[in-house]
């Protein structure tokens, strides 16, 4: 099995940074792709950003010039580096992972979740 911890939430003032982490670990064999979603209360999860095998990345419209995903591969970790934060950016961030346990077995798996509050 493959397991997600998350790390980095906390709250921070308008116009401030936070870093999140996630980190995997257990059986795997690769990983293909790794993203970060959220969900603020009373609304739907969405996509934040995902990045894939080579790199590519994706960001939400909201996120875009400000938030930038990045990931070790050595260590199994996707990283969002959040900047100029906005108090509409308050959520619960996910991690997301997509891989394969061996050549046949694939995995999805999801974060616990991490609080971000960005508020005065």
């Amino acid at each position: 099995q493959v397991q997600l911890v998350e790390s980095g939430g906390g709250l921070v003032q308008p116009g401030g940074s936070l870093r999140l982490s996630c980190a995997a670990s257990g059986i795997i064999f690769s990983i293909n792709a790794m993203g970060w979603y959220r969900q603020a209360p009373g609304k739907q999860r969405e996509l934040v950003a995902t990045i894939i095998s080579g790199d590519s990345t994706n960001y939400a419209d909201s996120v875009k010039g400000r938030f930038t995903i990045s990931r070790d591969n050595a260590k199994n970790t996707v990283y969002l580096q959040m900047n100029s934060l906005k108090p509409e950016d308050t959520a619960v961030y996910y991690c997301n992972v997509d891989g394969k346990s061996s050549w046949y077995e694939t995995f999805s798996v999801w974060g616990q979740g991490t609080q971000v509050t960005v508020s005065s």
